[in-house]
């Protein structure tokens, strides 16, 4: 395969890990830093924006309307699925590098006017809020389809797993920040208004200056955004997208050659010649792509369709979760900013203990255990683990039980990054031919927030007490039930797996076929049976 490979595409493959590596990752991964933190620093504050606007003078704290909790919850998922197809079809057209550039500058305005809602109308902030955080959204979808193909086409084949994974994994460290920021929030201000408890004040335990804290933490995501826009400009578009999309083997070879800075020969007629076989020329509505890439795009889709139910579940809600076991006390018993404390604490402690090392433990070990094995692995193991949680769950609401619920809840998590988390994102970069990479990657990702949107709403209702829901919302099936649903779901996820090609050790070019001479499949079902097995010299 390698003698028919352009020789800047096959410099790349067998490139020895080097600075530019790095600051791929760091580059990429900042925007993945943001991403994360901006769609989930939304749950740290949203009991918050209840107390604050929705206050009814009962004797029970506000809470948000069921339908703007989930407006609030989901608006920027539904952005972020428009931005994944946008942008990852406008990746293709244009090129990678140009549109990089066009997200990142979405995301840092959008969320800076996120938290500049001034109005005393409750229902002009969240309309304002909401509109926002789709915009915001929107570019972070850009994202996704984005980072994963830029990351994919610079790196060597050997460890093209590791990179793609901790551009990713830099989401952990979103969560991490988040709840850490939030934490430093709600002390400063508490330090300054130590107000009393809702049990003893009901109108006094939500300050007036608490209308502060939500707006900062939401504003605080344009930084990182921000500082990282002038290298993503500085970038050379990938190799992969000038020679096999552009068609320009000259600019290919003369923009690697400074990146790996080595002599690389400009293969204007190999490209012609490679660009314009039958094989490489199919759309993305052939025939000939249904036939050669149509499972897999099913694979990727369906997985990540079931992993985002079940991890964006878990995420926005682990606080309803956790005042449910009571491992959070009651909304009765905190002011407004010890409860944004309280619940930063509980998930900056799921994040450092689970969400983080999961991330890295896939870093570590994909490139030896292969995205098939690692994403069948988690998907099993979040299905055990949910099973465990639902089946006894009136075992783990006694307060003698609550460390056992939170070390299994965390271990879902460890297992959702140490698995498909990781793997959904990272394979969708790799088994697509280039000039329909972003696209499908961007489809994958957009299937991934359609999952999400489900999770978020599904949860919030169906989570709900059968007897005793919250204020504002219907009865639903109760956590227990919920948690046994998202058992199912991560054990569909398990069994659509097996629809997804193994990449570890191959190119791109073989993984997508675009160097085949032959007419046959880019990469045979049968591949996957072969999975386990390490491919010898392969690298």
């Amino acid at each position: 395969m390698a003698g028919d490979q352009l020789q800047v595409l096959h410099a790349l493959d067998l490139a020895k890990t080097q600075w530019y590596h790095f600051t791929a990752i760091v580059i990429a991964g900042m925007g993945f830093f943001t991403d994360a933190y901006d769609l989930f620093c939304i749950s740290l504050v949203t009991k918050l924006l209840g107390r604050i606007y929705y206050y009814e003078g009962t004797d029970t704290p506000g809470v948000l309307p069921a339908n703007v909790a989930a407006a609030v919850n989901s608006v920027a998922f539904v952005g972020t699925l428009s931005g994944q197809l946008f942008f990852g079809w406008l990746g293709d057209k244009m090129g990678r590098k140009k549109v990089y550039g066009m997200t990142l500058m979405v995301m840092v305005i959008c969320s800076i006017a996120s938290g500049l809602s001034f109005s005393d109308d409750p229902h002009a902030v969240m309309v304002t809020l909401c509109f926002f955080r789709f915009w915001l959204g929107f570019g972070i979808g850009g994202d996704y389809p984005l980072s994963a193909t830029i990351m994919s086409e610079y790196a060597n084949k050997k460890t093209r797993g590791a990179f793609i994974a901790a551009v990713f994994a830099m989401q952990g460290f979103g969560i991490l920040a988040g709840g850490i920021f939030a934490i430093i929030v709600a002390s400063a201000f508490k330090a300054k208004y130590d107000v009393a408890a809702f049990n003893d004040d009901h109108s006094g335990s939500t300050p007036h200056q608490a209308d502060y804290i939500w707006r900062i933490i939401l504003m605080f995501g344009a930084i990182p955004a921000g500082l990282t826009y002038y290298w993503r400009m500085k970038m050379p578009e990938t190799a992969r997208y000038t020679a096999l999309v552009a068609k320009n083997a000259e600019k290919a070879a003369k923009d690697m050659a400074r990146v790996m800075q080595v002599d690389i020969e400009a293969e204007q007629g190999k490209v012609i010649e490679i660009t314009e076989k039958s094989t490489n020329t199919f759309g993305l509505f052939s025939k000939e792509f249904l036939r050669r890439h149509g499972l897999h795009l099913l694979g990727t889709t369906t997985t990540w369709f079931l992993l985002d139910i079940a991890f964006y579940s878990q995420n926005l809600f682990q606080k309803d979760v956790f005042s449910a076991i009571k491992w959070i006390p009651d909304a009765k018993n905190m002011s407004a900013i010890e409860e944004v404390f309280k619940i930063a604490k509980a998930q900056t402690l799921i994040a450092l203990c689970s969400t983080v090392p999961g991330y890295w433990f896939t870093v570590a070990l994909i490139d030896r255990m292969g995205r098939f094995s690692i994403q069948l692995m988690g998907f099993t193991m979040m299905t055990i683990f949910m099973f465990a949680l639902a089946i006894p769950y009136d075992h783990w609401k006694k307060s003698e039980n609550k460390m056992g619920f939170v070390v299994l809840y965390s271990l879902t998590f460890f297992f959702a990054n140490f698995g498909p988390n990781s793997t959904t994102f990272i394979v969708p970069a790799e088994i697509f031919p280039a000039r329909l990479r972003s696209t499908c990657h961007g489809i994958s990702a957009a299937s991934g927030k359609l999952g999400a949107i489900v999770g978020a709403f599904g949860f919030l209702y169906l989570s709900q007490d059968p007897k005793k829901p919250q204020q504002g919302y219907h009865k639903g099936i109760g956590v227990k039930n919920a948690l046994t649903i998202l058992a199912v779901v991560n054990l569909l996820g398990a069994l659509f797996t097996l629809l997804v090609p193994e990449a570890k050790g191959k190119s791109l070019e073989e993984m997508s076929g675009e160097n085949d001479d032959n007419d046959v499949d880019a990469v045979r079902l049968e591949d996957v049976s072969k999975v386990a097995a390490d491919e010898p010299n392969s690298t």
